[in-house]
């Protein structure tokens, strides 16, 4: 496997490497890992499970496991380096090597996060458990109990079967679901959103400064989690949903929320105009062609999806084109559309869930829709649209070669495409009417939406995920759209979600 020291610890900040340039998850992952490299330990194996099948050529005669991930300079260069380390780490010093793993264990504990565990993500949190038995922790040691405790946590048991999460996500899914329940009727005096905001209010980080900070030391925390708890790593994204359904559902309630959350989104604007999910300016990009991060998702960028959750927040509060953030931000937009119209989605798939969530930002911060970069866009979703009425993108989308694959059309993915329509003023076309058609014929058990197929993505070509609640709140919430301006004599989508 590539080398990774643990000395990495040890590096300061100017280095071309260090912690604080990559993203949270990577921090948190590669952290316990480097523990593990440097102990090397041998996996118990009591039974003898094997993975021999899952190799074309068999293990004993392959020779050339790390190639350049990416085929650039960069990648060559890292390649060179690992073959130099790999010849030159047995001679590394013990001393430094034993500081260098305090401070990782320094970095771990410090960040445990209780039975949510480190970063609240589960590569994370199952190094850390293995970290700690290649350290020799004993098993009723705090630290250890609690890390497993927090793996625990994810494993989902449905008696004939069993699957571990790769994390939570309620405050995500609530502040969406509250969304949803306002568009169909409820307001933020309705016992359920009332109870619901207010947990989310009570959960907003005011007191704890993140890695985030060294970006931005002059910002005070006010953001949210993903998660239960992730004190560490509030979510930009989050935030700025959760922004949005605060000053919905009651903004003299939320005042101070709401106003320590915008400081907050505001301070982390990246200096290109965007906002990434937990930091500002995480834009070293030669990191990703680091032969351990053959992921490509070492990184965390700004990104046209998460940029246009912000927009949509801050011009629902009432930040208007002419500030400085909205502005830089809107010439972002502009800037990373794509070559056919669509925008990219990072965190959900992909392209209709990217141009969607741009849509719904031009209408928020009072757009011209009738300017061509945005019929483009409209065109091009309007191009996506099935034969049955509804949407449907491959998570092969995230290949450049695959960006045009289709999967059959799914709830979520035509709830996007259709508030994203709606958005830009296409209530009364005849490709909104088909995708309301397409939702209201679409099976679903009481009010869930039938929908196997994957709708987000952890990193791009690796990782996909299902949100379960997808299927339930988007339809709701494109349905409802649909129905209350239909209704009204003006058709413009008057809230920036």
């Amino acid at each position: 496997v590539p080398v990774m020291p643990v000395e990495i610890m040890l590096l300061p900040r100017w280095f071309p490497f260090h912690l604080d340039k990559v993203s949270y998850w990577s921090r948190t992952v590669i952290a316990p890992l480097l523990i593990l490299m440097a102990r090397k330990p041998r996996a118990r194996n009591p039974r003898g499970i094997g993975i021999d099948e899952l190799f074309a050529t068999p293990p004993e005669r392959e020779r050339h496991y790390i190639s350049n991930p990416t085929g650039s300079h960069w990648g060559r260069v890292f390649l060179a380096v690992d073959r130099i380390l790999r010849i030159a780490e047995p001679f590394f010093p013990s001393r430094p090597r034993q500081r260098a793993i305090r401070q990782a264990v320094a970095f771990i504990t410090e960040r445990l996060n209780g039975e949510d565990g480190l970063g609240a993500i589960y590569p994370a949190m199952a190094n850390t458990v293995m970290a700690f038995d290649a350290l020799g922790y004993p098993k009723q040691h705090p630290d250890l109990v609690i890390a497993k405790q927090a793996v625990k946590k994810l494993v989902t048991d449905k008696g004939e079967f069993a699957y571990c999460q790769p994390c939570l996500s309620p405050i995500w899914d609530t502040a969406l679901a509250c969304h949803a329940l306002m568009e169909a009727g409820a307001t933020g005096s309705t016992p359920t959103v009332r109870r619901a905001l207010d947990w989310i209010a009570e959960r907003q980080i005011l007191d704890v400064v993140g890695e985030w900070a060294k970006a931005r030391p002059d910002v005070r925390p006010g953001g949210w989690a993903f998660e239960y708890r992730n004190d560490y790593y509030p979510d930009i994204d989050d935030t700025a949903v959760i922004l949005a359904a605060l000053h919905r559902a009651d903004p003299k309630r939320y005042r101070h929320a709401i106003e320590r959350g915008i400081e907050w989104v505001l301070g982390l604007q990246s200096r290109n105009g965007g906002w990434g999910s937990f930091d500002a300016d995480n834009t070293h990009y030669y990191l990703n062609n680091i032969p351990f991060a053959d992921h490509g998702a070492l990184l965390d960028p700004p990104t046209a999806d998460l940029t246009a959750r912000c927009i949509s927040a801050l011009a629902q509060i009432g930040y208007s084109q002419e500030h400085p953030a909205v502005a830089q931000a809107l010439a972002y937009l502009r800037r990373e559309q794509e070559a056919d119209g669509s925008w990219f989605g990072r965190w959900g798939t992909n392209y209709i869930y990217g141009t969607w969530s741009v849509l719904g930002a031009l209408n928020a911060a009072g757009e011209d829709m009738a300017q061509p970069y945005v019929q483009w866009a409209i065109d091009w979703l309007k191009s996506r649209q099935q034969a049955d009425g509804g949407w449907g993108e491959s998570c092969g989308s995230y290949w450049p070669e695959r960006k045009d694959e289709v999967v059959p059309s799914t709830p979520s993915q035509t709830a996007w495409a259709l508030l994203g329509l709606m958005a830009a003023g296409e209530v009364e076309s005849a490709a909104v009417a088909r995708g309301v058609e397409y939702l209201r014929r679409a099976p679903r058990q009481d009010a869930k939406w039938a929908e196997e197929l994957y709708n987000a993505v952890g990193f791009p070509r690796v990782l996909y995920l299902r949100y379960h609640g997808y299927s339930t709140y988007f339809p709701l919430w494109a349905l409802a759209r649909y129905q209350n301006l239909m209704a009204r004599n003006d058709r413009r989508v008057a809230w920036g979600m």
